[in-house]
């Protein structure tokens, strides 16, 4: 029997309800020449195929105290289109987030893409804690409770990211190459606070779909499922009222055992339901998920889905009269959890991309509160640090450090502090995407810019080039940030070209 995995990227509060969810943010050179203008940059084909080699790096477990003890890290390397160390060409890095690298990197074909044009190495580094990196020796000996996941947080990470490539480019003899940072959603922040933190490293940083700002104090709770209600509101009104009125039905249905056994077998679980916040998680999931990634084309980044998957899911809905409420929302899972019909069940408690380390990292650094209003398709709820305490320290034995992460990189104020501070980062960002109320809109100098589309999804700018059905407004988004990486790159080795001038 066939089962659908269900991404686990959230953290369930001690409400227990579907509106108490919480979720992870998700993927040539010598010298300059004469001119890099931004030319054609090639068809893409039709079904992407990416090579690179696995390696392992021996990775130091604990960066910031004598300790000596080591993991295996994975990441892959693309050597296809590198031009070699002696002629100075760039390295290309992508930092790992919250799963398996290899999913990251099947679904960054961006980078693939323009690889040519600027003859760059790939590095895809895999994040601590997460796919086949674990340290300890194996997921169960790294998960086994807080000591042991005391070294899975950003700090570390970024610390990996750093001496991975350092050794590489040592290993290599590539000293003088520059290295570009790239990265979506968590792997954009973790993209846009190694620039910050560590500019000597890496000359520039696209960060896509990065909600660095999605902290508590710092941008607005409310404003993942308001843009998820508008994005299901402009699809349909009836798809949106019916969302909205379901969350009241499930709890009534779900309320006795008999009526539980009968919601399980409507929406076809593999086991019954324990109750129905289970369900109510599980459809919230796949509201916000498919909002994330509605792209114009269909895509299998989270699940197989058609393009513009919301207004599949709404047209799904609307085909059932709307005195059929629960019948109307399975019509629309199925097209978010089984679009392609394989499937004879679905199974909650699948981990198919190795995610679940982030409730780990929501319980102590990564604190990113989400409210729902009530003029939204979700039921009012306002997020509460002390229920969330209660939920980590029941779970894990900690208390988690809301303010943390903005004291550690940044966010209040942005604006003034970076204007002054920082440079070469290009945060990018669609609306439809729910963590983009959490992002970087506005440009904060001439180097640390803000590109943002008004259709765009969840880090859209980073999948392959498909010349035949990427609208123009992407086009013109990816230009614009090959524009700004020909600038990182034209003054790195100009500013090279002229010490070694100065030197002699």
């Amino acid at each position: 029997m066939q089962r659908l995995g269900f991404v686990l990227l959230l953290l369930v509060n001690v409400a227990c309800a579907a509106e108490a969810l919480r979720r992870s943010p998700s993927q040539q050179l010598r010298r300059p020449p004469a001119k890099i203008g931004l030319g054609d940059l090639g068809e893409a084909p039709s079904k992407q195929t990416y090579a690179w080699e696995t390696r392992w790096y021996e990775q130091r477990l604990d960066h910031f105290s004598s300790r000596n003890a080591t993991f295996k890290q994975k990441f892959l390397f693309g050597t296809k289109e590198w031009g070699g160390a002696e002629t100075k060409a760039p390295i290309f890095l992508y930092c790992g987030n919250e799963g398996n690298i290899e999913w990251f990197a099947e679904n960054t074909g961006f980078m693939f893409d323009i690889a040519p044009r600027y003859k760059a190495l790939l590095v895809f580094p895999e994040h601590r804690y997460y796919g086949d990196s674990m340290p300890f020796g194996s997921q169960e000996a790294a998960y086994k409770d807080a000591d042991s996941l005391a070294y899975l947080n950003t700090e570390q990470a970024l610390a990996d990211f750093v001496t991975l490539i350092t050794d590489l480019k040592r290993n290599l003899s590539a000293e003088a190459c520059p290295v570009v940072l790239f990265g979506g959603s968590y792997g954009g922040m973790l993209a846009a606070w190694m620039r910050l933190k560590y500019p000597h490293i890496a000359i520039g940083a696209l960060s896509s779909s990065a909600p660095i700002l999605q902290f508590e104090d710092v941008a607005s709770p409310y404003s993942f499922t308001d843009t998820v209600s508008a994005n299901f509101k402009a699809a349909s009104e009836s798809c949106y009222k019916t969302i909205r009125d379901s969350w009241t039905l499930m709890k009534r249905l779900g309320s006795t055992k008999e009526g539980l056994r009968k919601l399980s077998s409507q929406f076809h679980m593999c086991t019954d339901l324990h109750d129905s916040g289970e369900l109510g998680a599980w459809t919230d999931n796949a509201y916000a998920y498919v909002s994330m990634v509605n792209y114009p084309y269909p895509s299998a980044f989270l699940q197989d889905l058609p393009a513009y998957p919301v207004k599949e899911m709404c047209r799904a809905m609307d085909s059932i009269p709307e005195s059929d409420g629960m019948a109307r929302i399975f019509a629309a899972m199925d097209v978010y959890y089984n679009y392609t019909g394989q499937l004879a069940c679905f199974d909650l408690d699948d981990d198919p991309h190795g995610l679940s380390g982030w409730n780990w990292q929501a319980c102590t650094e990564m604190v990113m509160p989400q409210s729902n209003r009530n003029t939204s398709m979700y039921l009012p709820f306002e997020w509460n640090f002390e229920d969330f305490a209660y939920w980590c320290e029941k779970n894990y034995g900690v208390r988690p450090r809301s303010h943390w992460i903005v004291e550690e990189f940044g966010g209040d104020d942005i604006e003034a502090v970076l204007k002054r501070f920082g440079s070469n980062i290009v945060f990018s960002n669609g609306l439809v995407d729910p963590w983009s109320g959490g992002g970087v809109l506005k440009n904060i100098s001439s180097s640390i810019v803000a590109l943002v589309t008004a259709q765009g999804a969840h880090h859209l700018d980073l999948r392959a080039i498909q010349p035949d059905v990427d609208p123009q407004w992407l086009v013109d988004q990816r230009n614009a940030e090959l524009q700004h990486i020909d600038r990182w790159l034209l003054e790195f080795y100009a500013d090279r070209d002229e010490g070694h001038a100065q030197q002699a």
